[in-house]
């Protein structure tokens, strides 16, 4: 594997979350192939370059996807990541704060793999970041 290789791109505009999401990381060694992309419109822009064709070596393993963005919301990206077949099964799990019941729904219909509601906690929001990671990046087998 490119030692380059991004394997979770974080798209999430609260550089506090960003800080937290990336020290939960680190404890499972998965902040080092992190790219963070602070806005609806950067993200898209990135993983459609870096995904020039379905199951390119370039895309990462796994989309960490706030909901609440500036320029293109998360629910836009999602929609438009799982409408392209260049990004459409790159897992996408929602880690939001948005506990609204029409987010998590509009998330699901939309193809999201997985809708989490941050923890308020540091404790347990880097133990849900952890294993987010884990389970996504080192344990599930992406079908490219």
């Amino acid at each position: 594997m490119n030692k380059e290789k991004i394997e979770i791109v974080l798209i999430e505009d609260n550089p506090a979350d960003v800080e937290l999401t990336l020290t939960a990381l680190s404890s499972r060694n998965l902040a080092n192939k992190v790219k963070v992309l602070t806005d609806g419109e950067e993200a898209l822009d990135y993983l459609f370059t870096v995904c020039a064709t379905a199951g390119q070596e370039g895309c990462p393993l796994l989309i960490l996807l706030d909901l609440k963005l500036p320029k293109v919301s998360g629910l836009e990206v999602l929609e438009k990541i799982r409408s392209d077949n260049r990004t459409k099964m790159i897992p996408v799990v929602v880690l939001t704060s948005s506990a609204e019941e029409r987010d998590r729904i509009d998330s699901y219909k939309l193809g999201v793999n997985s809708y989490i509601v941050k923890p308020v906690e540091f404790d347990s929001f880097a133990e849900v970041v952890s294993e987010i990671g884990f389970y996504w990046v080192l344990l599930n087998k992406p079908p490219y």
